[in-house]
């Protein structure tokens, strides 16, 4: 996933925060073939999510991270830098990794590759933000914050480009 205004992509690794939720840290990474980068759609907490399947806006869904397992989790801890909503990366066994697909073309039925969406944390109705601005020193020097936010805006926007995808039909 791209962060459409500074082109970094949602990125995780086995580096936890130092304060807050104490849980894995997500971020927004400037290198576009860090495998680290990758995350898998699975269905929202409690439901499936055929591998395959187009993805309807406005579905709730749940990303894992390809590298440690972990999904992209939000809570009421306060982000390190910007002081907004912490996101992390957790283990999966609650609603807290529960998002829904806002599709900004509202001419389209499903979530699609370059489309721009936002993603809005279920429980605590706040959308997934990142801002150049914010900018982490050591150990994670040069990654950006990736927090929530209660505001829209162009950096809520985001975008799906690297990835596998799964397609043998069109769809609109």
């Amino acid at each position: 996933m791209t962060h459409i205004p500074s082109s970094y992509k949602l990125h995780s690794h086995s580096v936890a925060y130092g304060r807050g939720s104490g849980q894995q840290s997500v971020t927004g990474l400037p290198d576009a073939d860090d495998p680290e980068s990758l995350w898998i759609i699975k269905g929202a907490h409690g439901e499936s999510c055929p591998r395959g399947e187009p993805i309807e806006c406005g579905s709730v869904i749940r990303l894992k991270h390809s590298g440690t397992n972990k999904f992209l989790h939000s809570h009421h801890h306060r982000s390190p830098i910007s002081k907004q909503q912490e996101v992390s990366a957790f283990d999966g066994l609650d609603t807290g990794d529960n998002w829904k697909v806002i599709c900004l073309d509202k001419s389209t039925t499903y979530w699609l590759r370059e489309q721009k969406f936002q993603l809005l944390h279920v429980e605590t109705s706040a959308y997934l933000f990142a801002n150049e601005e914010y900018v982490y020193n050591n150990p994670i020097s040069g990654q950006i914050e990736v927090s929530a936010t209660k505001k829209t805006g162009e950096n809520t926007e985001w975008a799906v480009q690297e990835g596998i995808y799964f397609a043998d039909r069109h769809y609109n």
